[in-house]
């Protein structure tokens, strides 16, 4: 009898122990505000895709090779599109731990993916080969006129909404984003340009793939 009740009490100071993790978990910031709560699950939610996206080519190549395709398809995604999203993976756990702005750590994303590509170009340039999306990126990287269009535009839309990312982790509701009700528009405008640009491109490397010539 006296080791059920023993038992029972430790289960008691088990659940006790739980309950006050769980409620501490609910008063963090992270959690409370309605606009960190937003960062966070989209941080969860990128780092899902490219781990998911990592098993899918470690399978495909090896662990090795798949690390190489993993982080070149990275490269792709900083450089090559107007949201911060890839660069996201690293800006928002500096930003939590060292508390340094992701408007700089991103500069450094920026400098981390050009190593990326330089040495993927310049050494191990058979990577590009494993996909269409990094034979899409080896074609940009190697026509700078007019394709680094593509990329000047990115880097505007990506530091733009990095801009926007930090005041998100500023405020408490999605009311006080006073730089994003202000200047949002200008996003909104850069990412329309860019998906044009990204089709008028696209539709051009399909005429030239197929080898159609409407003159």
């Amino acid at each position: 009898m006296m080791k059920c009740i023993q038992c029972l009490n430790i289960i008691k100071s088990m659940l006790w122990k739980n309950s006050e993790k769980i409620k501490k978990i609910k008063k963090h910031h992270l959690v409370k505000h309605e606009t960190k709560r937003n960062v966070l699950f989209r941080f969860f939610l990128i780092l899902a895709v490219f781990l998911s996206y990592f098993i899918f080519v470690s399978f495909k190549y090896g662990l090795s090779q798949g690390f190489g395709v993993t982080i070149l398809t990275w490269s792709f995604f900083v450089f090559c599109t107007p949201i911060a999203d890839a660069g996201f993976l690293l800006d928002f756990p500096i930003r939590l731990i060292l508390k340094i702005r992701m408007i700089f750590t991103e500069a450094l994303v920026w400098l981390f993916s050009l190593g990326v590509a330089l040495y993927f170009s310049l050494i191990r340039p058979e990577f590009f080969a494993k996909s269409a999306l990094l034979q899409v990126y080896e074609n940009i990287l190697n026509h700078p006129i007019p394709l680094w269009s593509v990329i000047l535009l990115s880097m505007i839309g990506t530091f733009t909404s990095v801009y926007f990312g930090d005041e998100l982790l500023d405020v408490v509701r999605h009311q006080e984003r006073s730089k994003f009700m202000k200047h949002g528009y200008k996003l909104k405008i850069i990412i329309g340009v860019f998906l044009l640009l990204a089709l008028i491109f696209l539709y051009y490397f399909l005429l030239k793939e197929f080898n159609i010539n409407f003159i």
